[in-house]
């Protein structure tokens, strides 16, 4: 039996509903689970597990891939209705009496996987590897674009008096902060930014508080690269002319850091044309570090890379990334308050959708709150 909530639920609160897609790439708010009897009783709540008001959910671009596409590569596949989301944070609600780390009342972020710890990625600390990982918002894992969810107290990470808000923008910054550790920036290096999306802006905070120099960011957008200038005034930027080769765009890339080849090409796109730019762009001995998502297949210019000895990495997701991740928040070191433009109610989510997919709104983040959710 769980312990329940001192938060007084009341008679008022409101059904559970949640943000759904599908096959058809409809997009829809309807009722979902777990119901709110469920919730307000504390009820099924299995060992480690508690119940959350989810309180402000970001919309990553993956959501809005999922809804246009149906897919994310040949095993991410949409086949019936799916709730979206995966950068949330609330309030605890209930918790089942094993839970010792967590109380009703407390704020958390929600980190949105539950590894299996029994594989070799698990057992070696690399859980994002996973070969069982349940992530939410990932078909058929239902995510949290929810009123209230039912998660594992072990990924519900206390965030104090931050805001609920802050709280949700954990997810994307462990994103950043994952590459950031395996690309190894340090202190002085000339890094490249590609793509100034929420990511890539993310990764523009950090490689700024981490101390590289010069650092550039590219896009297509030039509000997005206004954007960027707003946050890091110090950076240089550099709008992608369409139709131009990608060794023509890192020539003009050099230049612009001052002749400086980057050591560092952080690659937030996924873009082909972007990922061969960054690989042109790089110094002798560098490195391309990949954390947009593209297409399956892409055409990469191998001996440049060869000859140049650049070292093409990848990322998958983010492991041990949430405790780093809210004490740079707490401590000021990264502000991401500015990257959210939008905000929208659950009851207007389909709009939310529809502003984060447009680029002509200059949505950067777009939260779906849910304060009615008490």
């Amino acid at each position: 039996m769980s312990t329940l909530t001192t938060l007084t639920m009341t008679e008022e609160a409101k059904p559970n509903i949640g943000v759904f897609t599908n096959p058809n790439h409809d997009l829809w708010v309807a009722e979902a689970t777990p119901s709110l009897d469920d919730v307000k009783n504390g009820k099924d709540l299995a060992p480690g597990e508690v119940y959350i008001a989810v309180k402000s959910t970001g919309i990553c671009g993956s959501d809005v891939h999922f809804w246009h596409h149906g897919c994310i590569g040949p095993t991410m596949v949409v086949r019936e209705n799916h709730v979206l989301g995966h950068e949330s944070a609330g309030v605890i609600l209930a918790a089942h009496p094993s839970v010792k780390n967590l109380k009703v009342g407390d704020n958390v972020a929600i980190e949105p996987n539950v590894p299996c710890f029994e594989c070799e990625p698990c057992l070696i600390g690399r859980y994002n590897g996973c070969e069982n990982v349940a992530f939410l918002s990932t078909p058929p894992v239902p995510g949290l674009l929810r009123r209230y969810i039912k998660h594992p107290a072990t990924w519900c990470h206390k965030i104090g008096g931050m805001s609920y808000e802050q709280g949700s923008l954990l997810e994307p910054l462990s994103v950043a902060l994952a590459g950031m550790d395996r690309a190894g920036i340090k202190l002085g290096d000339p890094v490249l930014i590609c793509g100034a999306g929420p990511i890539g802006l993310i990764t523009l905070l950090c490689a700024s508080a981490a101390g590289a120099s010069p650092i550039l960011i590219t896009d297509i957008a030039e509000s997005r690269l206004k954007f960027a200038k707003e946050l890091v005034p110090r950076v240089r930027t550099y709008l992608i002319p369409r139709g131009k080769s990608p060794e023509d765009c890192a020539e003009e890339v050099v230049a612009g850091m001052d002749g400086n080849r980057p050591r560092v090409a952080m690659e937030c796109t996924g873009v082909e044309s972007s990922v061969n730019t960054a690989i042109y762009s790089t110094k002798f001995g560098g490195k391309v570090f990949i954390i947009g998502v593209g297409k399956n297949e892409m055409t990469i210019p191998f001996m440049r890379l060869s000859v140049m000895e650049i070292d093409l990495q990848y990322q998958y997701r983010y492991c041990n990334t949430w405790p780093k991740a809210i004490r740079l928040v707490q401590d000021g070191v990264i502000n991401l308050d500015k990257l959210v433009t939008h905000r929208f109610n659950m009851s207007d989510a389909i709009k939310a959708f529809e502003t984060a997919a447009d680029p002509k709104t200059g949505a950067i983040k777009v939260q779906i709150k849910n304060d009615d959710s008490l």
